[in-house]
């Protein structure tokens, strides 16, 4: 297994396209929800994934703030339908938590998360900050977490 974390410009389009392909997999497809899942942010964040034996098990992305009132932000956290129960999530968020807190000027980490995932993030020790509200007809809420 093998963690990676690239820029938007050090992505190879063979990556860009497995990314996307993920994401839509999950947050379209599976979740039967149709929305623009590509977004117009991913040449500002982090990516950060696993493989295992070179195929994408895990991925998430770091997204910075566009305003001084909003915190970086973990998104887009996913794992591959048949990679999932295996711990990789945990994984995942502890990689993105940690990449944020090496940076050394990052007070607070945001999210939004889709509600019956509240918990999980929870335990990481995000609080909510929100009630639940729908956001493409799925039930999410806001979370930010203290560094």
């Amino acid at each position: 297994m093998k963690w990676i974390q690239k820029t938007f410009d050090q992505l190879t389009t063979n990556e860009l396209y497995t990314i996307l392909e993920h994401r839509t997999d999950v947050f379209v497809v599976e979740q039967n929800c149709p929305y623009k899942e590509v977004d117009g942010r991913d040449d500002e964040c982090v990516h950060i994934w696993l493989e295992d034996d070179g195929e994408m098990i895990a991925y998430c992305r770091i997204v910075p703030p566009q305003t001084s009132d909003e915190y970086d932000a973990i998104g887009r956290v996913l794992v591959t339908k048949k990679a999932r129960g295996k711990g990789y999530a945990r994984d995942l968020m502890n990689r993105a938590i940690d990449t944020l807190k090496q940076r050394g000027n990052v007070a607070k980490i945001s999210l939004h998360g889709q509600e019956h995932l509240r918990y999980f993030y929870g335990s990481f020790g995000f609080e909510e900050i929100s009630e639940v509200y729908l956001e493409d007809d799925i039930p999410h809420v806001d979370m930010v977490m203290k560094l």
